[in-house]
């Protein structure tokens, strides 16, 4: 919260206890303890190409399954790996040999150390700072052993796969991932399925950053691609684009606010319209989404 902005205490309690979810969710030490993965089951869907995506619990996962093997794209919680091995096993691959993280949160790289004895793991520059930080207790072996500042192609399974980084939306170390042959992108969480988006500001995440890049990749994308959102439901591009022009309109809406001098406690009672509510139901509510735009600085 800015210096001169307070929320009421029931306002100021719920993002407090959004807080907490949101560490509970990133910090597998705690997600660990207070959620039992037992009767979690990992889920199939098939893509397009080589390029399946497991829905299970966290963030989703895509694997390309072809001759030289499997590439996995983020691996959820470390107490889901045999089953995620498992399911890989039953669409007919081996262990996988490259393992990509989209970002650093726990809920897509929690299971890094399990993989890492036969995966090569690769990310941006800023998940391997992230990871090798001590306050984030991660164990050697979840760290990349190669990474990038800007973008890289790893060519595998008979096509190009290019990691292409996206700053300063979600966190400051986010790739998209795209299986140019298969025509799918891995969009990590710079894409919540038709929810209001998660902006991890202690991670140098930001509203502005956000935009820019998601604005930048609908002119990019193929209209026949699809897309597997960090989470949610496989993707078409023109469901990806009711996603953006959601979050470039609900944004804008709490900016021009701002720039208007209202407070954040104004624009909370204000709210957003009736149409978007539906977004507020999923990870993100419609508070914390009008808090993170409030609060993220200029780029």
């Amino acid at each position: 919260m800015s210096g001169s902005t307070a929320l009421p205490t029931s306002r100021f309690h719920s993002v407090f206890v959004k807080s907490l979810v949101f560490s509970s969710i990133f910090l597998p030490g705690l997600s660990q303890a207070q959620d039992d993965f037992a009767n979690v089951v990992i889920t199939p869907v098939p893509a397009a190409g080589n390029i399946t995506m497991l829905m299970g619990q966290g963030g989703n996962i895509a694997v390309s399954i072809g001759e030289d093997g499997v590439l996995m794209v983020d691996d959820q919680f470390a107490p889901l790996s045999d089953k995620i091995k498992a399911a890989i096993s039953s669409l007919g691959g081996d262990a996988p040999a490259f393992l990509v993280n989209t970002h650093w949160h726990g809920d897509h790289s929690g299971g890094n150390e399990n993989f890492s004895d036969q995966a090569t793991i690769i990310a941006h520059d800023n998940v391997r700072a992230r990871l090798t930080d001590p306050a984030n207790s991660r164990v050697p072996e979840s760290y990349p052993v190669i990474t990038y500042a800007d973008g890289v192609s790893i060519h595998f399974n008979g096509e190009e796969i290019r990691l292409i980084h996206l700053p300063n939306g979600h966190t400051d170390g986010d790739s998209a991932i795209w299986f140019t042959g298969s025509n799918v992108l891995h969009m990590g969480d710079q894409f919540f399925a038709i929810r209001y988006p998660f902006i991890d500001l202690s991670s140098n995440g930001n509203v502005h950053g956000l935009i820019r890049n998601l604005n930048n990749l609908v002119t990019r994308l193929p209209d026949d691609i699809l897309i597997i959102p960090g989470h949610g439901n496989l993707s078409t591009k023109a469901e990806f684009v009711t996603y953006v022009d959601g979050v470039n309109e609900t944004a804008a809406m709490v900016l021009d606010r701002k720039a208007a001098g209202l407070s954040l406690e104004a624009i909370i009672e204000e709210g957003l319209p009736a149409e978007y509510e539906q977004w507020g139901t999923g990870f993100i509510s419609e508070e914390a989404w009008i808090t993170a735009v409030f609060n993220s600085p200029n780029l």
